[in-house]
């Protein structure tokens, strides 16, 4: 991590964190994606994601009968878990001023999909695991006790991390012509 990369983290997030200190209401955000896919067969498909209308290909795993040509909605959970983590390490090394010279996140989630397909109404349907695994290697002249902090910082401070370890509602609305009743 660059010098200029260290310099470029706090000047765009003190006024910010000054700002929600004053005004905690104009910290809430929300992010959004959007799938629509009716015309696609139902192993692929795509997400517009966020404001700048990116749009992202999926495709479904091959083990619940999808080609895996693509990005899976499991792959996209690791890599929203791997990014995040990945630049919350290092917007957090910036502010520390810690050099990284390297730094690998790498997210596995495993899951028995006997429960998505049904064959066993035992087995819960879901992610039963997942692992995380980040390489961190700053200079030489970087205390390890500054690399600890920085680690359990960036754990405490990563959205998408804190997000799935919690018990967090998720409110599904199912609408159409005629009222819809969830399962749940």
């Amino acid at each position: 991590m660059s010098a200029s990369t260290i310099d470029m983290v706090t000047p765009r997030q003190e006024p910010l964190r000054r700002r929600y200190r004053e005004k905690p209401e104009q910290a809430q955000i929300a992010d959004h994606a959007r799938a629509a896919n009716i015309d696609r067969d139902p192993f692929h498909g795509a997400v517009v994601a966020g404001d700048g209308e990116v749009s992202l290909g999926f495709g479904i795993h091959r083990a619940i009968g999808g080609d895996h040509d693509l990005l899976n909605p499991g792959d996209m959970l690791c890599a929203a878990l791997a990014a995040c983590l990945d630049s919350t390490l290092r917007m957090i090394a910036a502010r520390m001023g810690v050099a990284l010279k390297t730094l690998a996140v790498e997210v596995r989630a495993f899951a028995d999909v006997r429960g998505c397909l049904v064959v066993d109404r035992q087995v819960p349907v879901g992610f039963q695991r997942i692992d995380v695994d980040v390489l961190i290697e700053a200079d030489e002249h970087t205390d390890p006790a500054q690399i600890s902090h920085l680690a359990s910082t960036a754990e405490r401070c990563c959205v998408v991390l804190q997000t799935l370890r919690s018990d967090i509602a998720v409110d599904t609305r199912f609408r159409g012509p005629a009222p819809i009743a969830s399962a749940e």
